[in-house]
């Protein structure tokens, strides 16, 4: 052996050399006048190794110390064929192929890409992936780890010893690649990382596409898919959706692990099988069009409801596999539902076995804590400045969108990600390039995120968890806005149940609250939630946030949702809302189906499914949203009755809408119509198939007079059950 090849030997030998393929494997060679190859194989435990080749006697290796085995097989010709026969003290032998007989599994085109940041199936190319080269079976291995000084691929194939399989670097790219031959789909594994620091960090896959079920932090190994998709139809309407700002969209918030569990095997969550036709006949059946998920993406701890991912591009091993994730989706299409998912690029968890500090430096985050630590939950902010990360992010939102047929993200926090001294005092936050507190990287990113999706996966769309008042979140990015389709409307939320959680006495006082957000209304393009947020943490159930006794309470939880679907915006409700529970949401527990058997909760479930089938079947509720001409005022000043009316139009067609906000009936109250013939009532709240008083159950018209009101020709007088919405449609 040269003293060139004796030093890189030591290298492998104490764990530093990045190209272990150079000693490795087979290499020509000459002895004396004699040509072939020289096979060198490396077991610091062996004690023999011997190589075999096809149709020839098994050759013994020379022990080289150090556990460097090495033959010349004159007249060998390279690439060459062979599989190494390991001996040990204790008796027991491992035959095996060996990897580093095979060239790079990762292509120039795929580097190239990376290092600009614009590779969109990234996925495709790094983490696991099950292989055939050189007609043999086994599993490609790539991570990007550009300051290890060494990285090997170790599992449970290998006994977890980071010196058996050492990945080589790709040149200056930063990637490691090794082909390990033979190995199968089910097979855990991490990666051993020397850092700089010349420290060992075991890490999980960030690209892995399943990862051991917990408490176990592992990646898995898993096959190419083999679903058969039965959501065609779907998939071809979809792509010819343009602007989902115009089509009807009323969304069922899921937090799966708490939906329903299991009471009698150790009170455990629903899989992905066992909830998907269930959770999609009873959304469909509620009158739904979206189910939305909390994150599904792996997470290691419940109470963080899923917003603390470990596992990006692995679906939650609690509820399944990745197979069992499109299954879900899959019923979901062909219930007539788009499924949305939470995700989370704003932020990632310190959890030592994941992202943080990956090789050894701050990789997928900043490493001034000024811009890479979040003060309010504990986590590492991304880094979205660097190409690599941004198409780490990227290429998981498609990911999730072209693997498994989700329709739609609603991207958390994101306004935590604009602002650079978000929840920061004086002096704990770095301004931008330009002294600003704007975080131009974010901004970047978020607009070519909305680019990427909107141009490689047509019909579908982002919405933003925004709380702020940044302009333009919903604008296109040709126009300087930030691209997302939709905004949830934080501060509608907030006015409004604060509102709602008031006396009706008292509510005369405070009318501008209901108001006021139509002043903004048409800035952007908003989404009405009721969410998961709004009924944890001591602010109580909807029902509970209501005053009055158990009727009035379900009174007024009705006629907030009758307002929540007819005014501008699309709607979202959290999961429960039809049982109407006393309680908060339990992450840890089942939902309170027990009270689908209260007569009340019938009818608000009964209510909340003609609300839905009323709302997709009205195009006037959601065509016109983006546009100031889809609704108007009839009245909104009567504060000392706590009245208001108004109206939604598409084109011709509209919609006239009073709600009476106290328990006060008015048996004789008159507003302007727009239109010139009779009114059918087509929803009212208090009816008494929903639980209501009934005030209404013989009056089902309202006839139009020539008597000009509130600005417009003619009137209708109306009987206004108590704490109750109605919907008039013209006859």
């Amino acid at each position: 052996m040269s003293s060139t090849a004796a030093a890189a030997t030591q290298r492998l030998i104490v764990g530093t050399h990045t190209s272990p393929h150079d000693v490795l494997g087979a290499h020509p060679a000459k002895v004396g006048t004699e040509t072939g190859a020289v096979v060198r194989a490396f077991h610091p435990d062996a004690t023999a190794v011997e190589v075999l080749v096809a149709n020839a006697a098994p050759v013994a290796l020379v022990a080289h110390g150090g556990g460097i085995f090495e033959a010349f097989l004159p007249g060998a010709a390279v690439p060459l064929r062979y599989r190494f026969r390991f001996r040990f003290a204790d008796g027991h032998t491992w035959e095996r192929d060996d990897p580093y007989r095979f060239l790079p599994t990762f292509g120039d085109l795929d580097l190239h890409l990376f290092g600009e940041g614009t590779h969109r199936s990234l996925w495709r190319h790094l983490g696991a992936h099950v292989r055939r080269v050189d007609d043999t079976n086994g599993v490609a291995f790539a991570v990007w780890a550009p300051n290890a000084r060494r990285v090997s691929v170790v599992g449970d194939f290998c006994g977890w010893d980071g010196r058996l399989f050492p990945m080589r670097q790709l040149g200056g790219s930063g990637v490691f690649e090794l082909f390990v031959p033979e190995l199968e789909p089910g097979a855990l594994y991490k990666f051993e990382i020397l850092t700089p620091q010349h420290t060992l960090r075991l890490k999980t896959d960030p690209y892995a596409a399943a990862m051991e079920r917990q408490p176990g932090t592992a990646s898995r190994v898993v096959a190419p898919s083999t679903y058969r998709w039965n959501d065609a139809a779907w998939m071809t309407t979809r792509k010819s959706r343009r602007d989902p700002a115009r089509e009807p969209m009323a969304t069922y918030e899921v937090h799966l692990g708490s939906w329903a569990r299991v009471a009698n095997e150790g009170n455990r969550s629903l899989t992905f099988r066992e909830i998907a036709p269930r959770l999609a006949a009873h959304v469909r059946d509620l009158g739904f069009t979206h189910l939305e998920l909390l994150p599904i993406m792996e997470h290691p701890f419940e109470g963080s409801w899923g917003y603390q991912v470990t596992g990006y591009f692995a679906p939650a091993a609690r509820f399944g596999t990745p197979e069992d994730f499109r299954f879900f989706v899959d019923t979901c299409h062909q219930h007539g539902l788009g499924v949305i998912l939470d995700w989370v690029p704003a932020h990632f968890p310190r959890d030592d076995y994941a992202l943080r500090r990956f090789d050894g430096t701050a990789l997928y985050e900043h490493d001034d804590p000024r811009r890479g630590e979040h003060p309010d939950w504990g986590t590492l902010i991304f880094n979205y400045g660097r190409r690599e990360v941004a198409n780490f992010l990227i290429a998981n939102a498609l990911y999730w969108l072209d693997e498994f047929h989700v329709d739609a993200l609603r991207i958390d926090a994101v306004a935590s990600m604009l602002y650079l001294d978000y929840s920061r005092s004086e002096g704990e936050w770095l301004p931008n390039a330009f002294g600003g507190r704007e975080n131009l990287e974010a901004v970047a990113f978020l607009r070519t995120l909305n680019d990427t999706i909107a141009a490689d996966q047509p019909g579908c769309f982002t919405i933003a968890e925004e709380s702020t008042a940044w302009p333009g979140v919903t604008h296109p990015t040709r126009e300087g806005g930030l691209g997302f389709a939709l905004k949830w409307n934080m501060g509608w939320m907030h006015d409004t149940l604060g509102y709602f959680a008031r006396e009706p006495v008292h509510r005369r006082h405070h009318h501008d609250e209901l108001t006021f957000a139509m002043l903004y209304e048409h800035r952007e393009r908003f989404v009405n939630p009721l969410s998961h947020d709004e009924v944890v943490h001591g602010k109580r159930s909807l029902l509970e946030k209501m005053p009055g006794d158990t009727w009035q309470k379900l009174a007024n939880l009705r006629l907030l949702l009758a307002y929540q679907y007819t005014r501008p915006g699309k709607q979202l409700l959290f999961m429960g809302t039809e049982l109407a529970p006393h309680h908060e949401w339990n992450h840890d527990a089942s939902l309170e189906w027990h009270l689908a058997d209260d007569p009340a909760r019938r009818g608000l479930a009964r209510f909340l499914a003609e609300l839905g089938a009323l709302y997709q079947a009205q195009p006037c509720l959601w065509r016109t949203d983006p546009d100031g001409s889809g609704f108007a005022w009839i009245d909104c000043a009567d504060r000392d009755s706590s009245i208001v009316s108004y109206e939604r139009r598409d084109g011709a067609a509209h919609l006239v809408v009073v709600l009476n906000l106290t328990p006060v009936p008015r048996d004789s109250y008159r507003i302007g119509i727009p239109g010139s013939g009779d009114y059918v009532v087509r929803l009212d709240s208090d009816a008494s198939e929903f639980g209501g008083s009934g005030h209404r159950a013989h009056a089902p018209t309202a006839t139009v007079e020539d008597v000009p009101w509130q600005g417009h020709a003619r009137s209708v007088v109306l009987r206004l059950p108590p704490l109750a919405a109605l919907v008039l449609e013209p006859a």
